[in-house]
Parts: structure tokens; sequence; C-alpha cells
């Protein structure tokens, strides 16, 4: 099974991806995988991504899909993958679409796991992290025993900076306008499944799973 996962920061990708993988023994690639492999491999196409992420530029299209193609043609992706932050435009879309046929493979669905902004904005701007053992806690989800204290050493734990509000809606804008154009172009396709994102993680899962088992 090919997949797509699709979701606005916060709306618990992460989290999502794992259940998939695990359920469907199909390996969750998402775009900084991609390029820290092909880096690692030392192919030509990973070269030349390191030379435009050392510099803090923008990987090209044609980079990042011949990243995609090295990725995809894997033995571990034989019998499907769930892509994570992949595509991001219209054009990574159109030519995922005839990479894909020139696999001889396509996508099955791809899944948008949906919350309201106004829930994101309180998953993200919860979040509190230790700055001695990088444990991450939330506000209202995971809280620490005592208020603003890490569990595990003591410190004191922070915000980052971009975890403060107007950061996280700017954040959320950008990325909304982003997966607009995406979204739209597989719903006219007939790939989009969209769950509801604000309920608990196992209902996420199985909202999931009823959709894409059909």
């Amino acid at each position: 099974m090919n997949l797509i996962l699709m979701g606005l920061p916060g709306a618990g990708k992460g989290t999502q991806a794992e259940k998939i993988n695990d359920k469907y023994n199909i390996p969750h690639i998402s775009t900084g995988d991609m390029f820290r492999l092909a880096i690692k491999e030392g192919t030509d196409l990973g070269k030349q991504a390191k030379e435009y992420m050392d510099q803090g530029a923008l990987v090209p299209d044609e980079v990042t899909i011949g990243i995609v193609k090295e990725r995809l043609s894997k033995s571990d992706c034989k019998n499907g993958f769930l892509l994570d932050g992949f595509p991001r435009t219209i054009a990574q879309a159109e030519a995922l679409q005839e990479l894909l046929k020139e696999l001889d493979t396509s996508i099955d669905y791809v899944i948008h796991v949906d919350v309201p902004e106004e829930k994101l904005v309180e998953r993200l701007t919860g979040r509190r992290i230790c700055p001695t053992c990088g444990a991450t806690y939330h506000v209202i989800y995971n809280p620490p025993k005592v208020e603003g204290i890490c569990d595990k050493d003591g410190s004191q734990l922070i915000q980052r900076d971009d975890d403060t509000a107007e950061t996280v809606k700017n954040r959320l804008s950008v990325n909304m306008e982003q997966a607009k154009p995406l979204l739209d172009f597989y719903q006219n396709k007939g790939y989009l499944v969209t769950v509801n994102g604000d309920q608990e993680i196992n209902q996420v899962f199985q909202d999931i799973q009823s959709r894409i088992d059909k």
C-alpha cells in the first residue's frame, strides 16, 4: 500500500506514521530521512543536496525528485511506503505521479489528519522542553509532576522561541496556504482521505485503518 501522510504541525502525524508503519509494515519515509540517507550513501544526488543544505538553501525539485526515486526504488518499498513531508507543491505532486508510473505503481491514499487551528495552537504553544536533558512535556497533555520543573533532572523547563503563540500562528498560516492546493489536487484525483485528528490517538488510527482497509 502506497500512502502519503498530510497534516499541519501539531496534528500528530508522527504518532500516526509510527502506528501505520507497525500495522502495515511499510517504511515511513520523511523528506529529512531521504536526504540524510542519500548523503550518507554518497550518491551524486546526495552530494548535490548536501551542497544546497550546507548553504542553507532549498534543495531544487529535480534533486529532491531524484532522491525520492532512489529511495522508492529500494527493496523495502516493494510492498508499499508512507511518504511524509513530500510532496509539498503541485509540481512535486505531478512529478511524483510520473515517477510512480515509471516504477509501475501508484498512490493508494493520501491521509489528511485534520485538526482545528485553535487546537493546534493549544498543542504547540503548550510544549515545554528541558534545556539540560531534552525531555519534552506539555502543560495540558503531559505535564511534569512539579509545574515548570523537569521530572528527570530538576531543571527549569523552557518554551522554545518557535513555540510562542505568535510564531505558531504564523507557521500554521504558511503551512495552510501551502497545503490547500495539494489537498485540492489529491481530492480531485480521488485519493484524499480526511480523518478527524482532534480525538484520542488510538481513535484517530482506528479511523485511518477503517478508511484504508476498505
